[in-house]
């Protein structure tokens, strides 16, 4: 019992280490998604201000609220598929050794 511990004690850094640096590859492709998805709002919103100048600003203001509620719903599934891939691979790699 104690020799199956140490091997897999010994493997533990280096999984912590495939871990942490997977994880932090995966939070920066976020925060990358996230930034061009809010650069993407705002292109969009100043193409409806152009498209629509003569509409009323609660017109404006109606199809840019739907637009950014699309987009946060966008972010939100991407976000959350990413946070489960990174949740998945450290259980994967955490237990890798005990099968």
């Amino acid at each position: 019992m104690t020799a199956t511990a140490q091997p897999k004690k010994g493997a533990e850094p280096g999984r912590v280490e495939r871990t942490a640096e997977l994880s932090e590859q995966v939070l920066e492709q976020i925060k990358e998604s996230q930034e061009s998805a809010i650069e993407a709002v705002r292109g969009f919103m100043e193409s409806v201000d152009e498209a629509l100048p003569g509409e009323s600003p609660s017109r404006r203001q109606d199809v840019v609220d739907s637009a950014l509620k699309m987009s946060e719903k966008l972010v939100r599934t991407q976000y959350d598929f990413l946070t489960n891939v990174v949740r998945g691979a450290s259980e994967a790699l955490g237990g890798s050794g005990e099968e």
